[in-house]
């Protein structure tokens, strides 16, 4: 049985909703079995983690640098980062190459009055975010920025996030895992005595798309059949055929894990980045609206033009899982799985800097080289990617990263001569 596929956003989103769950449940089956073997599945991954907290273990996997670089990563420590979605990379740069990354962005924002220009934030999907003095700064072409994109480093650590991804299947190969394209993403800097409520938990890359489009429906196509066991989270299949919902949330390409490169020492009390490491979870966020206390229009507080949300009310074994990372120094780097839950952590009179740019691992397929083609352009006018506001501050702005000082990386994760 096919389901019903809205691909733009229904005019009546309540009654789609109530359609699309009808559906889901007569080609699914018996969805109270379906759950309670995701339901089984994710409370032995809950114990674990809780466990492994009381044993004062890190449940996030960390790597060095030089073991991936090496190529001795262990076999276990590779289960553990499949299994835990989630990796903390030690050393992927020099601390001082960091620390002086974070120093050129000082400069680089200071030299150009952006503190005058800034207009506050030009979205509200982060609306906890101080509009005269932000976090999240829409800095996009910084030398920081575009040099640690196109490091060897940067390449050989996305070529191995990306070979954890089963990248052929269904008799197709969908994507790369040895190139990446560029997706440019901004930097949050926050000094220290920040007080500031963090971010509640969800996911990016999908939300009400996650039920309501054909190419979501194919990678989710185990869980339709009430197949669970067959359900792959590391299966590439389709995903880069996906198109979302053009919103203030949506992303352009695919992203394999997303990521960031600390620029300052974090502690893990300091208001840092938490996910629910069980890449499965969201098989238990796709069906968990289907059972009978949820309200037939209801996707369990899932609404178009925000990202899918999670909290106590619906998933409260889930939250039970919600995890920080460990203390970071410059330098590190911190990744998870593209449909992580993951949140930050509300923090009062922060002790240090928290700053950060974000660079996530998006391999080349067709889908990702269409936009990084986009970018490109919008890199040698020095705009907004088109994900993001079109607020172009550095369009003028001395200082900022030209076309001459483009590596071959740089070159080929921007479409450039390819």
């Amino acid at each position: 049985m096919s389901l019903p596929q809205w691909p733009t956003p229904p005019a009546d989103v309540a009654a789609a909703t109530r359609e699309i769950k009808a559906a889901m449940r007569e080609r699914i089956g018996d969805v109270k079995a379906l759950f309670a073997d995701i339901e089984a599945f994710i409370t032995a991954e809950v114990e674990d983690i809780e466990a492994t907290k009381a044993r004062g273990e890190s449940v996030w996997p960390i790597i060095d640098y030089a073991d991936i670089e090496a190529g001795t990563v262990t076999p276990e420590t590779l289960a553990y980062i499949k299994r835990r979605g989630c990796a903390v990379i030690r050393g992927q740069f020099p601390e001082q190459t960091a620390r002086e990354w974070d120093a050129s962005l000082i400069d680089y924002v200071d030299s150009n009055n952006f503190m005058e220009a800034y207009k506050g934030p030009a979205d509200n999907f982060f609306g906890t975010l101080d509009a005269s003095r932000p976090e999240i700064y829409p800095i996009y072409w910084s030398p920081a920025q575009m040099e640690a994109r196109q490091d060897k480093r940067m390449a050989t650590v996305q070529s191995f996030l990306n070979s954890q991804w089963k990248h052929e299947s269904e008799g197709r190969v969908w994507f790369d895992p040895n190139q990446d394209s560029m997706y440019p993403d901004r930097i949050r800097r926050r000094p220290p005595g920040t007080t500031s409520k963090g971010l509640g938990s969800h996911t990016d890359s999908g939300a009400l798309e996650r039920w309501f489009t054909g190419a979501y429906q194919l990678v989710n196509r185990h869980l339709l059949n009430g197949d669970f066991a067959s359900y792959d989270p590391w299966d590439a299949a389709y995903r880069t055929e996906v198109d979302e919902y053009d919103t203030s949330t949506m992303c352009s390409v695919f992203r394999s894990f997303q990521g960031w490169v600390a620029l300052s020492e974090m502690k893990h009390d300091q208001g840092v980045l938490h996910t629910v490491p069980i890449p499965a979870a969201m098989a238990y966020l796709l069906i968990r609206p289907l059972l009978e206390d949820v309200p037939e229009d209801s996707l369990c507080d899932t609404a178009y033009g925000f990202c899918l949300p999670i909290n106590d009310q619906w998933h409260p074994l889930l939250m039970r899982a919600n995890t920080g990372i460990p203390d970071v120094r410059p330098g590190d780097t911190v990744w998870w799985h593209c449909d992580m839950i993951h949140s930050v952590a509300p923090v009062e009179n922060q002790e240090g800097w928290g700053n950060v740019m974000y660079i996530p691992a998006a391999p080349m397929c067709e889908k990702n080289m269409k936009y990084a083609r986009d970018v490109a352009e919008r890199f040698l006018r020095g705009e907004s990617p088109s994900d993001f506001p079109k607020e172009d501050y550095e369009v003028s702005w001395a200082g900022r990263f030209d076309r001459s000082q483009l590596n071959e990386i740089g070159e080929r994760g921007l479409g450039l001569g390819v």
